[in-house]
């Protein structure tokens, strides 16, 4: 099967995006709770759940610390509860691990953390669906939810991944999460607002920390909103999201290399807004290029064998499919109801071996002049590598900079990448 490819030469590349950035998180959460509309939703001696999720948010140790801390203060008496749905394997073990695995630990934020899978039923749609929430978030006295707002790797619509859908599917633990993706995604752009407005309104959610991240992964902005500002004030905050999301500054790419995947990146283990790849049909338009092949090398250790959207590379390697947890990986793609993303692709046993193959099917391409694009993931793209048949469209291009010389692929004797220089700082 694999012929002998001519590699191309790959230069080191800056991409630039906008970056407005939170200086200081904790005096950021401090203002915001200063707020009367915030501070009086917590009065003292109250049992105050903050809902804290399975993504890998940029510093989410400091703001669900620093938001403790604000709850303290105010007199309330804080503990945290995973809001993630079915991850961590569906058990209340597992989304502790998660937890632990970005420093929230009582030891770390100064509050414990309250896990169970327990849940009530709290409310319905209007087409009959149950709502269901974590036990113990309903039987306290406030709920405080501690989420992210961006673009969703599998539906569009004027509220995505954030609180609402935090409220509606992460604290609705696995029954909840599989009651509403029983539906399917294509009804999500009008079932996640409906669902989340009810649960407002029908358990003790007092407040929602709203986080934006800028292209750089970092928090570009801190907004503490009120269980009645939530639904109105989400769809602002997803648009502005959307416009610091970072992207491949390229329109074709013949072969994509991507370093590793995994929940801690995407929910997608890899964004579909950044390679237009989606486990189902999209019907908005996505500003992503071109790809004819999706080469993947790896997962992230703080995915914990959770391989969901694998299935949406071409190619990939041995090495990666030794460490997928089916149970994890499964768990999450027959409760989301899109098998896709766990699929296996081809499999092969080194990085050469998996490059040459996806340069060898790619269509149309003139040998030694290949397009490839090599990123650390789908989170981190300020530096990537292009290969040097991109070097014309490199000059005097605004949004991307040539950082050095030209580099050839470097393999170890078992035929794998060595990690370029970008990535290691990166790490």
């Amino acid at each position: 099967m694999l012929m002998d490819t001519i590699l191309p030469r790959m230069i080191p590349v800056e991409q630039h995006f906008a970056r407005k950035r939170v200086g200081h998180i904790s005096k950021a959460i401090q203002q915001q709770f200063a707020l009367e509309d915030v501070h009086r939703k917590i009065g003292s001696g109250m049992k105050v759940a903050v809902a804290v999720g399975s993504r890998g948010i940029a510093d989410l140790q400091q703001v669900v610390a620093a938001v403790i801390a604000m709850i303290k203060h105010y007199g309330g008496e804080p503990f945290i509860v995973p809001a993630m749905g079915s991850h961590g394997g569906a058990s209340a073990e597992g989304q502790i691990e998660i937890l632990a695995e970005y420093g929230i630990t009582e030891a770390e934020v100064g509050a414990p953390v309250v896990s169970s899978m327990d849940t009530v039923e709290a409310g319905m749609t209007s087409g009959g669906i149950p709502l269901y929430f974590d036990r113990h978030a309903f039987e306290a006295d406030a709920v405080v939810m501690v989420g992210r707002i961006k673009a969703h790797t599998d539906f569009k619509g004027s509220v995505e991944s954030g609180l609402l859908k935090m409220a509606a599917i992460g604290l609705g633990k696995h029954k909840g999460a599989a009651a509403l993706h029983s539906q399917g995604f294509d009804s999500f752009a009008a079932l996640i607002p409906e669902a989340g407005a009810i649960l407002l309104a029908k358990t003790p959610i007092v407040l929602g920390v709203a986080i934006l991240e800028n292209a750089y992964d970092e928090i570009a902005d801190i907004q503490i909103l009120t269980s009645e500002e939530i639904a109105a004030k989400e769809p602002e905050l997803l648009a502005i999201a959307k416009t610091y999301m970072p992207r491949i500054h390229l329109d074709q790419i013949d072969v994509l290399i991507i370093d590793e995947i995994g929940k801690n990146i995407s929910g997608a283990g890899m964004d579909p807004n950044i390679t237009g790849r989606f486990g189902g049909p999209i019907h908005h338009p996505v500003e992503a290029p071109t790809i004819q092949k999706v080469f993947v090398r790896d997962l992230t250790y703080q995915s914990h064998g959770n391989a969901t959207g694998i299935g949406l590379a071409d190619i990939t390697t041995r090495r990666l499919v030794d460490k997928i947890d089916f149970n994890k990986t499964y768990t999450n793609c027959i409760t989301s109801t899109v098998l896709t993303g766990a699929k296996i692709p081809v499999t092969m046993p080194s990085d050469r071996d998996a490059l040459n193959i996806a340069i060898q099917t790619c269509n149309k391409i003139v040998s030694g002049n290949v397009k490839i694009v090599w990123i650390k993931n789908t989170l981190f793209l300020q530096h990537i590598y292009v290969s040097d048949a991109y070097a014309e469209a490199l000059k005097g291009c605004s949004t991307m900079s040539i950082m050095g010389d030209a580099v050839p692929f470097e393999f170890d004797e078992l035929g794998n990448l060595a990690v370029p220089p970008l990535f290691v700082d990166h790490s």
